[in-house]
């Protein structure tokens, strides 16, 4: 299938135009529009240094529901002990670049480049990204960052500095987000970090069902606070 090169409108082909690995388009930019026009669609950017800017949308789509979260007994006794104190929107910046700095298995570089720290800085001051933090002590010690639209979260990075302290963040982040009527955590691609959380496989056709159902609720905009689950913010239509 051929690779489509984005004009300057506001296009993307149908996902299933996707070559096997998921890539589906090259160009385009990282306008705070066209990144939520991607994401509503199932579509991702994810590129190096160097790089055009690569779009994807890979069968099939690693998932998780909230009702799926598995938490192994270890971490389930870090959780309860309290060593970390978790935080939403309190440093995304931060946590951004910390993801971008990490050295990875496998990875030469990093595909958070400049520009996508930038993109996404730009999407969490229009209250659409969103970062959890966890804290040990004074010290940012792990975190994760994503996109939120209607009940749908797609995590894009995260990161730790010591031991458990992402996966911390993240139980958190998804109990939370359970609280808030959220459905659906996109995990993107298969790592057995996320499978080991409950995270499942489906078919990308099934992945643009759930999601477009999601799409139908209403996005969660503005800074996102852990301390009172039970008093969302007011939701406004993205």
């Amino acid at each position: 299938m051929p690779i489509y090169r984005l004009p300057r409108e506001l296009f993307f082909p149908e996902p299933s135009e996707a070559e096997p690995d998921g890539l589906l388009a090259v160009g385009g930019d990282l306008s705070p529009e066209r990144l939520l026009r991607a994401y509503g669609a199932g579509i991702f950017p994810w590129f190096s240094e160097g790089s055009p800017i690569l779009w994807w949308s890979p069968d099939p789509r690693l998932v998780l529901e909230p009702a799926w979260l598995h938490v192994p007994r270890s971490l389930a006794r870090t959780v309860r002990r309290g060593r970390y104190r978790v935080t939403a929107d309190a440093a995304f910046s931060q946590v951004i670049r910390c993801c971008a700095d990490r050295t990875r298995p496998g990875q030469e570089g990093t595909w958070i480049t400049g520009e996508m720290g930038l993109a996404y800085q730009r999407l969490h001051r229009l209250g659409f990204a969103h970062s959890f933090e966890a804290w040990e002590g004074p010290e940012l010690a792990g975190g994760l960052y994503g996109v939120s639209l209607g009940s749908a979260f797609f995590g894009e990075s995260m990161f730790a500095d010591r031991p458990d302290a992402s996966k911390v963040a993240f139980v958190r982040a998804v109990r939370w987000m359970a609280e808030r009527g959220m459905d659906l955590v996109d995990c993107q691609v298969r790592t057995e970090h996320l499978a080991r959380f409950g995270a499942r496989e489906i078919p990308r056709e099934d992945f643009l069902v759930r999601l477009s159902r999601a799409l139908e609720k209403p996005t969660m905009r503005g800074r996102w606070n852990l301390e009172h689950p039970s008093e969302p913010p007011p939701a406004k239509q993205s």
